[in-house]
């Protein structure tokens, strides 16, 4: 018999460690289909999101190269709110299907678990789309630290992007299981491999 696919959806808050446990996913060969890089790809030149976006917000949003302009772009729709709404009305439904699209494809190949990394999974309402959710938590106190050092923002740049999500701490509550990132890297791989292995007897 074919063994059930579990699917685990990752996610966590700015700075967490996310990405991290994502990497220790696929050091592990398990397919991680990653919401950011879909949603990058689909604003590329020829596809049908690029092609809402110039028509919604115009020409003044993309490079010289006719590129969209990252950038400029998350400038216009951060202070914002109804633009960041059209923004998402149009990429949302492009990344959800290609990330169903490439779930499935490894629900077919009878791999034992797929990972949907989805930055803002509970705030998208995107908890039907996995089995179990796992969340990537740390102190709040070490969230603003860790995010002030690595994007180098002060303090009230760093609250504000923290603010922007759903709290860790909220986040936690709602999941199936929590990695606390805020010790050691190797112990944030012996939670992650405790886990594997529980759920790997776990049918859905």
């Amino acid at each position: 018999m074919q063994p059930v696919t579990l699917v685990i959806g990752l996610t966590g808050g700015i700075a967490s460690g996310k990405s991290t446990v994502a990497q220790m996913f696929q050091q592990r060969g398990i397919t991680v289909v990653d919401a950011d890089v879909i949603a990058k790809e689909a604003v590329e030149k020829g596809m049908p999101a690029y092609r809402k976006i110039t028509e919604t917000f115009g020409s003044g949003v993309l490079l010289e190269t006719g590129d969209i302009d990252r950038k400029k772009l998350g400038e216009l729709v951060f202070k914002n709110e109804e633009k960041r709404m059209q923004l998402n009305a149009i990429v949302h439904p492009e990344v959800r299907k290609t990330m169903i699209r490439e779930r499935d494809e490894a629900i077919q190949a009878g791999e034992r678990f797929v990972v949907l990394d989805i930055p803002l999974l509970y705030e998208s309402g995107l908890e039907h789309l996995a089995d179990k959710v796992i969340v990537v938590w740390i102190p709040k106190k070490l969230q603003l630290e860790r995010l002030m050092k690595r994007n180098s923002l002060n303090e009230e740049e760093a609250l504000n992007r923290i603010h922007a999500q759903l709290p860790l701490d909220e986040k936690r509550k709602k999941a199936d299981a929590v990695i606390d990132n805020s010790g050691r890297l190797e112990d944030t791989e012996n939670q992650l491999q405790r886990l594997l292995e529980a759920w790997s007897h776990t049918e859905k």
